[in-house]
């Protein structure tokens, strides 16, 4: 009988997606047997889509196909009233009704055949964390894929600590998400099951970042149940600053940025669960016009349900055509997917105009870039406040509250410049690349966030 299988069960949705292969990959480079379940086109979506591993670094994972049933898969609405991307509700609701009795079927059998089953479950599979619980050699993990402080909150004494004495304002997930989706997570996805019935909790943060947070969030666990965590971000590898892209080909932007000027460069993009409205991606294509900064502007709507379904023209091809040749010899526009990780590791990019989603937060204050916080609904003005107000490596460009409202372009064009050339920008820049330095660090050798690794593999295959 084989000694240990690790099974990941993310949410499907690019960045849980994302968070757990990464994981996966680390745990797969170390000789464990690692089992990755998703739908389908989600197991296609996450290989497709992830950077910084080679063809050979998938090839040590088994993916497995979770079997749920047709839903619909309708494009996002960027006029919609809220930010949130609601229309991939229909995914979300057949993920739930069906894929507990497919990821049954497979830890049975990996059950059978193996000492141990250490489970990896995205918070809000508490299914995953039930079917955990039933096998007789099973043991779960429930990985939180936001920033640990986000939990503090909601612990005694968390508050006071936030708040307090750091003088951070609690913004709530639940404030920028829908009704609809707070009663799926509430009484069907019931993710606050998730992490009382786990062994333990996996975060994708480092102490170089979140120290007290951690700890506190640790001592909490450690007395409501004796769970243990481990706090092992960064999961994104760190790439040197010319990194080029791992697979066969390399994406055009990167010839692009080995061009320009060392930190000359604002990357921008709002991640692929975010759209802009018309009006606002005109008023920020005036702002970097006018700004005079190089970029590179990643601008495409939020994915749909399932990606493959996705065809026609883009509603921005007219405003492209006319942009482009404006901003020739200056800016670079992607509309497909872009090669993030490489991109902020590279020496030319100088910021990260972002949403604020956990994954890019982490892959920007690794490579030591400073962000123009833009948030846009979920935990992403949390994020953005952590890394304004806390870590002051950035500043914000629109509080999450004024969503409803069109940005102006002198006002976006204001940030860009304090941030890229401006005295006042100066120590933020600073400061960001001290995080990225001490980040790196945590994830080496000795470090933090390699010691907790370490440790969770000592743990599960004990």
């Amino acid at each position: 009988m084989e000694s240990v299988a690790v099974v990941a069960v993310p949410f499907p949705a690019q960045g849980h997606l994302n968070q757990l292969l990464h994981l996966s990959l680390q745990l797969a480079a170390r000789g464990l047997p690692v089992h990755y379940a998703a739908p389908a086109e989600h197991v296609r979506q996450a290989r497709a889509r992830v950077h910084g591993w080679g063809d050979d670094a998938l090839r040590r994972i088994d993916f497995h196909e979770l079997a749920i049933s047709e839903y619909a898969s309708p494009p996002p609405d960027p006029a919609a009233a809220s930010p949130y991307p609601s229309h991939l509700m229909p995914l979300w609701e057949a993920f739930i009704a069906d894929a507990p009795a497919a990821l049954a079927a497979l830890l049975r059998g990996l059950s059978a055949s193996h000492r141990r089953v250490a489970v990896m479950y995205d918070v809000i599979n508490a299914f995953a964390a039930e079917e955990a619980a039933r096998l007789p050699n099973g043991e779960g993990f429930a990985f939180h894929c936001t920033a640990a402080s986000s939990i503090a909150w909601h612990m005694d004494g968390g508050a006071q600590l936030l708040r307090d004495v750091h003088g951070l304002e609690d913004l709530s997930v639940h404030a920028y998400v829908t009704e609809e989706f707070l009663e799926f997570i509430g009484k069907r996805a019931r993710s606050a099951q998730t992490i009382p019935s786990s062994a333990g909790v996996v975060m994708n943060t480092s102490r170089a970042l979140e120290g007290e947070f951690i700890d506190f969030v640790t001592q909490q666990l450690a007395a409501a149940g004796g769970k243990k965590v481990f706090s092992i971000g960064p999961l994104n590898p760190m790439l040197g600053p010319s990194a080029d892209e791992l697979g066969e080909t390399r994406h055009e932007c990167l010839g692009w940025l080995d061009k320009q000027p060392a930190a000359s460069v604002l990357y921008v993009s709002f991640g692929s669960m975010s759209s802009l409205r018309g009006e606002q991606i005109q008023e920020l294509a005036a702002a970097l016009r006018g700004s005079n900064q190089r970029f590179i502007w990643v601008l495409r709507d939020a994915d749909r349900g399932d990606i493959y379904s996705e065809s026609g023209e883009s509603r921005h091809a007219k405003f492209l055509s006319e942009f482009t040749k404006e901003t020739e010899g200056t800016g670079l526009v992607i509309t497909g997917w872009a090669p993030q990780l490489e991109i902020l590791a590279h020496g030319a990019t100088a910021a990260f105009l972002s949403h604020c989603g956990w994954n890019s937060t982490m892959e920007s204050m690794s490579h030591g870039k400073p962000i123009l916080a833009w948030p846009m609904h979920s935990d992403q003005p949390w994020d953005a406040e952590l890394v304004c107000k806390y870590l002051k490596a950035g500043f914000l460009v629109r509080p999450c509250e004024k969503h409803a409202e069109v940005i102006p372009a002198a006002a976006i064009q204001a940030v860009i410049e304090r941030l890229m050339v401006s005295d006042d920008g100066l120590p933020v820049r600073q400061r960001a690349t001290a995080i990225g330095e001490a980040v790196r660090a945590s994830a080496a050798d000795g470090g933090s966030s390699r010691k907790d690794l370490e440790n969770f593999i000592a743990h599960i295959i004990r």
